[in-house]
Order: structure tokens, then C-alpha cells, then sequence
């Protein structure tokens, strides 16, 4: 796989690339003059000149500049937007493809960086549904899109509705359609950009802190029933000609709602969310399980995949009806529902109070009395006391964030020698390096990989780890 140098080496271009296997952020790797290169939307087979783009001590990222062979893997992206969005860095290629460079992932990262073996790796669970899976989108409101092509006789940039540009906070690209979720999102996305630009509505310009729109927030249940909040900067009469368009025009939503945030950033930490019209909640149902979701409630954003997900999880605990759970980063609380009709007891833990809070109306709504919840800062709340006060636990099942547990919380687990210990993972890397922290007291068993978001490259995977004698 290797090129001819053309220009200064930090810069270089390289002709004649042969591009090798998709690997982890979405790359496909090559090795020139014994140096690796992530190469950036690209396809295992591909032959290209590649351009350098930025050079570290141990490797360089590269992007294509001209495609001289395509790979026999590559398919026609379906979104206009591939490229430049950055949210699908794998829709060219082959579905099948993408599920065997995710397996792959998993599979190196626990041998290479976790130093794991003799463990089972079972095929990794494909969604049946690769477009329209998403259950939930945000989007920002900019008064100044970005453009691919700059016009320098008209610099006026238009304005725009859509997704942030990896790696440009202020710069916001117009999104025409975004195909991950249902067709009615769209609908509504881009019939609210039309409506407020005839009214000569403004859009928020983060820079300077002005214009009125900010941001809008949609989910959809399995129903087909939608929440929609809209982020408006200030109070004002447009504001009530927003709110009552959406209302007037778009039949299926169940829960209308806005903010008025007026704070730095975008998140809705700490905002009053109104309801407009209709439900503050949307409910949600997983197996025999109600959840009403809330505006700022996580919930896995691909609902099928996410049945999936816990029915191995649960299948990993192997409960009998006698155990008590620990369920660590529970979130709202998803899991531990789940799987608490086969559990004695489960309690869990998370950092997020306003999460908590969701997870026990949770729990009242599925009439369950045998879960505890309690918020936290994992490392200083699962301590030696806290289980004795509560008993220690037959079963854990831990979902950490992309960053995994801290050292602390996985010293606390080698102590605690549950019987069995289910690793849910988002990031391959940090499990793999958890798993070796984990040996001590356990030993991994088998592992399921779960493909969440298809034509991302994110993968998900649930480890079974097993006491050791």
C-alpha cells in the first residue's frame, strides 16, 4: 500500500493508495514509508491520491483528493449532505461491510488493548432497519449557513437549519433531509424554516448571541406520535406565531413544547420546558415496559435496536428471580426496569439527578416496588458502606459512557466478586481497557456486538464476565 511523495512531507500528497480495512472513527488505514494513515470516507480497496491533512509523531490523517479505483464495497450514499454533515462517515459503504468492520473493532480492541482471549465473539446483531431508525434529532438554527462554495460577488450567506460542522461550533449546515429518521421529521424541519423565513423570523447568530431561534429538538415513539420542542432565545409575540403554525399544521404531534434560553449554550440544563399543547411526555414502550420520556430524558435513540440490546442483556444476567442487581450508570433507569420482573432486588446508580428522577416515575408507572434509585457521583457513592447497607450483589450490570469506569469504580467491583457481571459498552476501548482492569476477579466470557447506528461507525457490544473460583 504505498505511494510516491509529491509535495513536503507534512502536506504531502501520495498518489496510487491502496486503502486497507475499515477501522475505528470511520477511517480506512494505509502505511506509507512504514507510517499509518487514517484515511477519512474511504473504502477498504479503494485506490486514491491521498492528501495529508495532519501529521502526529505515530501517524497521519489523510483525506481522498482523487478516487482512481473505487472499491468493489462502496454504494451510492443516499444523503446529499454525505461528507459534509459527518454524522454518517460509513453510508458508502456495503451494510454488510459495516457490520463486519464493527465486529472487528470489538474484537481487536479487546484482544490488542485489553489483552482478552479465549472468549467467545458472537456474530454481531444487524438492525433490520437501516435508514429511518432514529427516534430522535436536534437541530440548530443559524443565520449564517455554511456553504460547500463560497460566492465572493454575493457574500450574504443564507440562513440555515441542520447539524453543527465537525469541528466548527459556530457553523451550522442547512440540512434538506435527514434520512436516519422517519420522512415526517423532515416535513416539519424544513416546513418551520419556511414558515419563519416568509415571516421574516430571525435566526440566532451564536457568535454575536442574537436572533430568535435557536434550536429544535424532535422525537417520535413507535406509534408514529412526535414531541417537538422549539429553543427560542427571548420571550416575544413570535413565539405564539411559531408555537401555533406547528400546531395548526402538523396533526401528529402529541406534545408540543418551547424554552426561552437565553444562556451560552445550548443544552436545556436548567430551563423551564413549557408545554403548548398536548402531553409533557412521550410514552415509550420496550417488551412489558412503559417509559415516559421527557424533552431532556436519554433514551436510546434507536427504540427496535434498544429491544434488542436489553433482551441480551438480560439474557447475559441469566436470572433466576432470586438475585439482587446493581445497575451502575442506570440512566433512567431503562435497563433496571427491564430486567427487574426476573430479579429479587435491583438498585441503581446515577450520576444525573434529573435521570433518577425520570427512572422512579418510571418505576410507578410499571407499578414496580423492588428497585431503589439513588444519584451520585459513581466513584464516591458505590463505596464499601454503601454495600453493606444495601448487600452485595449477585448480579452487576454496568453501562458506562464513552469514556468507561473509573479505576475506582472497577477496584470496587474486583472486590465485591459478583457472580456474574454484564458489561454494556458504547466504546470498544474503554471496555477493553476495563475488562483488563476486571481480570483480576473475573473472566470474560462471551461477547455480543450490537450495531445501534447503522452507516455510523459506532458500535455497541455487551460483555459477560464471570467470577473467577
Amino acid at each position: 500500500m504505498g505511494g510516491r511523495r509529491q509535495k513536503r512531507k507534512e502536506y504531502a500528497l501520495y498518489e496510487s493508495v491502496r486503502l486497507g480495512a475499515a477501522v475505528a472513527e470511520g477511517n480506512c488505514i494505509a502505511r506509507i514509508d512504514e507510517q499509518v494513515v487514517f484515511v477519512k470516507f474511504a473504502a477498504p480497496g479503494d485506490l486514491a491520491d491521498i492528501q495529508v491533512v495532519k501529521r502526529k509523531k505515530n501517524y497521519m490523517e489523510a483525506r481522498i483528493v482523487r478516487l482512481i479505483e473505487p472499491s468493489p464495497l462502496r454504494v451510492e450514499p443516499r444523503c446529499q449532505h454525505f461528507g459534509t454533515c459527518g454524522g454518517c462517515k460509513w453510508q458508502h459503504l456495503d451494510y454488510a461491510e459495516q457490520l463486519k468492520a464493527k465486529s472487528q473493532q470489538v474484537q481487536d480492541a479487546l484482544e490488542r488493548l485489553g489483552g482478552q482471549s479465549g472468549f467467545e465473539l458472537l456474530p454481531i446483531l444487524g438492525a433490520d432497519e437501516t435508514y429511518a431508525y432514529r427516534n430522535k434529532l436536534d437541530l440548530t438554527f443559524s443565520d449564517q449557513a455554511w456553504v460547500l462554495e463560497f460566492d465572493k460577488e454575493n457574500p450574504v450567506r443564507p440562513q440555515g437549519l441542520g447539524f453543527h460542522i465537525p469541528g466548527r461550533f459556530d457553523k451550522v449546515l442547512d440540512v434538506q433531509a435527514c434520512h436516519l429518521m422517519p420522512d415526517y421529521v423532515n416535513a416539519i424541519h424544513r416546513g418551520l424554516k419556511q414558515f419563519c423565513e416568509a415571516q421574516g423570523i430571525s435566526f440566532f447568530n451564536l457568535v454575536k448571541q442574537e436572533g430568535l431561534m435557536r434550536n429544535l429538538l424532535l422525537r417520535c415513539n413507535a406509534q408514529g406520535q412526535w414531541m417537538v420542542l422549539v429553543s427560542f432565545f427571548y420571550q416575544c409575540d413570535e413565539v405564539e406565531a411559531v408555537m401555533a403554525y406547528l400546531k395548526r399544521e402538523f396533526a401528529q404531534i402529541s406534545s408540543l413544547l418551547y424554552v426561552i434560553n437565553d444562556k451560552k449554550n445550548d443544552t436545556l440544563h436548567g430551563l423551564e420546558v413549557k408545554v403548548y399543547s398536548g402531553e409533557k411526555v412521550l410514552m415509550e414502550r420496550l417488551g412489558e415496559r412503559q417509559y415516559a420520556i421527557q424533552a431532556q430524558s436519554f433514551f436510546q435513540t434507536n427504540t427496535r435496536q434498544a429491544q434488542r440490546l436489553y433482551d441480551l442483556t438480560k439474557s447475559f444476567a441469566q436470572l433466576s428471580g432470586s438475585e439482587r442487581v446493581y445497575d451502575l450508570y442506570t440512566g433512567t433507569g431503562s435497563i433496571a426496569l427491564y430486567v427487574a420482573d426476573q430479579a429479587q432486588e435491583v438498585i441503581g446508580i446515577e450520576y444525573v439527578e434529573e435521570a433518577i428522577a425520570d427512572a422512579r416515575v418510571n418505576m410507578e408507572l410499571n407499578g414496580m416496588s423492588h428497585l431503589k434509585f439513588y444519584a451520585g457521583d459513581m466513584k464516591d457513592l458505590l463505596t464499601a458502606d454503601f454495600v453493606a447497607e444495601h448487600g452485595e450483589p449477585d448480579v452487576i450490570i454496568t453501562d458506562p459512557p464513552r469514556d468507561g469506569m473509573h479505576p475506582s469504580v472497577v477496584e470496587r467491583l474486583v472486590n465485591m466478586r459478583a457472580k456474574r457481571l454484564v458489561y454494556v459498552s458504547c466504546n470498544p476501548a474503554t471496555q477493553a481497557r476495563d475488562a483488563k482492569l476486571l481480570e483480576e476477579a473475573y473472566r470474560l466470557v462471551k461477547v455480543q456486538p450490537v450495531d445501534m447506528f447503522p452507516h455510523t461507525h459506532h458500535v455497541e457490544s455487551v460483555a459477560l464476565f464471570e467470577r473467577r473460583s
